[in-house]
C-alpha cells in the first residue's frame, strides 16, 4: 500500500507491506532505480512476518520537498538523516536496515553512526561509506571507466543530458550495470516514472559533484560529514552481498574496507547477478535479511 509521511524535511512516498505488528525492515534502493526493485523482496519478507517500508529516496517518485528554498542536496549525510526522520515519523525506535548503491550508503551511514536504530544490516557492494577526502586519488583504468557517467556529471553538458534525456540515459545504465539481466519494457517504465520527479536531476547532479569534493554540502549536515570522515566501523550484524555480474562495482573491489564490519559479518556473493540486486535475485536479497534479522534477535 503506498502511504506518505511528513517529516521535517520531506513528504516521503512510501509503500508498506505485512502486519503492522511485524519486525520492521526499511528497504532503501538506489540511483537509478526505485522502490519497484524491492517489489519481490517486499513479498517475501512480508510472508516471513515482516512489517516491510519502502520509501522513495530525496528527488524520487511522489517524494518531495516541504521548502521550494532547500539544497536539493543528494549527499550521503542528507539520505542517512532522511532514514532518521522516517523512522521518527513512524514511530520506529529501529529497524533492520536493507539498502544497495544509494540505499545501501544511507544503511551503512545510519548502522555505523546510529546503531541503536539499526537491528541489523544489508548492504549490497560491501563497505558504503564515502571517503570524500580520498575520491581525488585515481583508481586503476578498469575500475575509472566504470565511472564515466560520474565524471559526466561533474559538467553542465552532463546536467543537460541528464535533463534532456533521463529515461534513455538511466536505461543504458541498467543494461550496463546488470549484463546478465533481460529486463522487459514495462519493468523499466514503471521505475523509471520516478525520474520524472521534478528534484530528480538536482539531487542526482549533487551526489555526483558532492562525492569528489566539487559541490558545498548542505550546511545541516556538516556534522555528521565530519563524521563520516573517519570512515566509522559498523558493529551491528551485518550480512554484505555482491553481484559476480555488477557492471559497475567491480566484484571483490570493496573487500578491504570489510575490516570496517565489527559485529558478526558474512560477505555473500551471488553468481551471474550485476548492480541491481533486490530485483535480479530477490530470493538472495531476502534470505539475507532473515538471517541477518535472527543473528539481531
Amino acid at each position: 500500500m503506498l502511504k506518505t509521511i511528513a517529516t521535517d524535511r520531506l513528504i516521503i512516498g512510501y509503500d508498506v507491506q505485512g502486519s503492522e505488528s511485524g519486525w520492521p525492515v526499511l528497504l532503501l534502493h538506489g540511483f537509478p532505480y526505485d522502490i519497484h526493485a524491492y517489489d519481490e523482496v517486499s513479498a517475501s519478507l512480508a510472508l516471513a512476518g515482516a512489517r516491510v517500508i519502502t520509501p522513495y529516496l530525496r528527488g524520487y517518485g511522489p517524494t518531495r520537498f516541504v521548502s521550494p528554498t532547500a539544497i536539493r542536496s543528494g549527499q550521503q549525510a542528507a539520505l542517512a538523516a532522511d532514514v532518521i526522520a522516517l523512522l521518527d515519523a513512524l514511530g520506529l525506535a529501529r529497524a533492520v536496515l536493507a539498502g544497495y548503491d544509494w540505499g545501501g550508503r544511507a544503511a551503512c551511514i545510519v548502522a555505523a553512526l546510529y546503531p541503536e536504530r539499526a537491528t541489523a544490516l544489508v548492504s549490497a557492494n560491501g563497505y558504503a561509506i564515502q571517503n570524500i577526502a580520498a575520491a581525488i586519488e585515481p583508481r586503476s583504468p578498469a575500475e575509472e571507466h566504470r565511472l564515466w557517467y560520474q565524471y559526466y556529471f561533474h559538467g553542465e553538458r552532463g546536467r543537460a543530458g541528464l535533463a534532456d534525456n533521463r529515461r534513455e540515459f538511466c536505461r543504458l545504465l541498467w543494461s550496463l550495470w546488470s549484463p546478465t539481466w533481460r529486463f522487459d519494457d514495462a519493468t523499466y517504465a514503471k521505475s523509471a516514472a520516478s525520474f520524472d520527479n521534478p528534484d530528480f536531476v538536482d539531487v542526482v547532479i549533487h551526489s555526483y559533484r558532492h562525492r569528489f569534493g566539487l559541490a558545498a554540502g548542505d550546511p545541516q549536515f556538516e556534522e555528521m560529514e565530519r563524521r563520516l570522515a573517519t570512515t566509522p566501523s559498523i558493529g551491528v550484524p551485518a550480512i554484505t552481498i555482491e553481484g559476480d555480474a555488477d557492471g559497475v562495482a567491480q566484484v571483490g573491489a570493496g573487500r578491504g574496507a570489510l575490516r570496517r564490519f565489527t559485529g558478526r559479518h558474512e560477505n555473500r556473493v551471488v553468481p551471474g547477478v550485476g548492480h541491481n540486486l533486490p530485483q535480479e535475485a530477490p530470493a538472495a536479497f531476502a534470505q539475507a535479511i532473515v538471517d541477518v534479522a535472527n543473528w539481531a534477535s
